[in-house]
C-alpha cells in the first residue's frame, strides 16, 4: 500500500474553519471537505487558528507541519495583518516569502488563497472602503507575486462565479459559510486535479451546520467581542489613514489606486495560541 499523502493547513481562520461548525464548536471547513475529496489515503493536519498573523505562521505553526514532511501545505494568512494598526506589506511579503521557502525545501507543493473584496459584502463608510481596498490589494499583490515565483497552487478567489453570494458567507460577512467552505474546497480540488493530484468532487450539504439561532448567539458572543477588539486597535489608524486618503484623492483624483500606500506604525500587542489538529481520511 503506498504511503497517504499529507495535506497541511496552517494561518488563520478562513484556514482553521470559522464559519464552518457544529453547535459543539467543532471546526470543519475547506481544508476538511477538500481532505474528504481525496481518492488516496490522506493525513490531514491543521494548524491554523483564528488571529493568527503572517509572523506566527512563520514562527510557530510551520514547524508543526513540517516535521510531518507533508506533500501538500496551505498557507492561508494576510486577513489579521492588514486589520491590525501597524501592518506593513513589506513585513508580510518577507513573512510569506520565508514560509514557502521553508516549504519548497521540503519539496513540498504550497497552496495559496487571495482574499476577496470585503467591501462588496460588508457595508462600510466609502472612504473606510478605499483605505480597506489598498490594505487587501496589497496583500493580494505579494500573495501573487510570490505564488509566481514558488509554483503554488493559487485560488484566485475574486475571479471565481457566485463568490459574493450571501449563503457562501457566515453570518459575520468576514469568512465563508459551510456552503462557502465547501465551495472554495470545490474550487481548490480542481486547482490539485490540474496538478496531478488524486481528487474527487467536493460533497455539498446545502443545509449549514448550525440554526438561524445558533449564528445569532455565535455572532453575540464571538463577532461582537472581536469587532469591538479590533476597532479599539485599529480606529485610530483609520482615522488617519482616512485623512492621507482625502489628501491622496485631491492629489490624484478619486480613481486614482497607484500611489504609494502609507501605513503608519503603532505599538500593538500580540498573543497568540497554538492548536493542532491531526485527522485520518481515507
Amino acid at each position: 500500500m503506498n504511503q497517504p499523502l499529507t495535506l497541511a493547513i496552517i494561518g488563520d481562520s478562513a484556514g482553521s474553519g470559522v464559519g464552518d461548525s457544529d453547535s459543539n464548536g467543532n471546526y470543519f471547513g475547506w481544508g476538511y471537505h477538500l481532505a474528504q475529496a481525496f481518492t488516496e489515503p490522506v493525513v490531514y493536519i491543521n494548524a491554523a487558528r483564528p488571529g493568527a498573523q503572517s509572523k506566527e505562521v512563520l514562527h510557530e505553526q510551520l514547524h508543526k507541519v513540517l516535521i510531518h514532511e507533508p506533500e501538500l501545505v496551505a498557507v492561508i494568512v494576510g486577513g489579521n495583518d492588514l486589520l491590525r494598526n501597524g501592518f506593513s506589506p513589506r513585513d508580510f511579503e518577507e513573512n510569506l516569502n520565508e514560509i514557502l521557502a521553508e516549504v519548497e525545501k521540503i519539496g513540498a507543493t504550497s497552496m495559496l488563497l487571495e482574499l476577496h473584496d470585503p467591501t462588496e459584502i460588508v457595508p462600510m463608510p466609502a472612504l473606510v472602503a478605499r483605505v480597506c481596498r489598498r490594505r487587501v490589494n496589497a496583500v493580494n499583490r505579494a500573495t501573487r507575486k510570490l505564488a509566481r515565483r514558488y509554483s503554488s497552487i493559487l485560488l484566485e478567489t475574486r475571479s471565481l462565479e457566485g463568490i459574493y453570494q450571501r449563503e457562501k458567507w457566515h453570518v459575520d460577512r468576514m469568512h465563508p459559510s459551510k456552503m462557502g467552505h465547501q465551495f472554495i474546497a470545490e474550487n481548490f480540488a480542481h486547482l490539485l486535479r490540474m496538478r496531478g493530484f488524486e481528487v474527487g468532487n467536493v460533497k455539498f450539504t446545502r443545509s449549514n451546520n448550525r440554526s438561524r439561532r445558533d449564528s445569532i448567539i455565535w455572532m453575540l458572543k464571538n463577532g461582537t467581542p472581536w469587532f469591538l477588539k479590533r476597532s479599539l486597535d485599529l480606529l485610530p489608524a483609520l482615522l488617519f489613514l482616512s485623512i492621507v486618503e482625502l489628501i491622496h484623492i485631491a492629489r490624484h483624483g478619486l480613481d486614482s489606486e497607484g500611489a504609494e500606500i502609507f501605513f503608519p506604525e503603532f505599538a500593538t500587542p500580540i498573543t497568540s495560541h497554538n492548536q493542532l489538529e491531526k485527522e485520518w481520511v481515507s
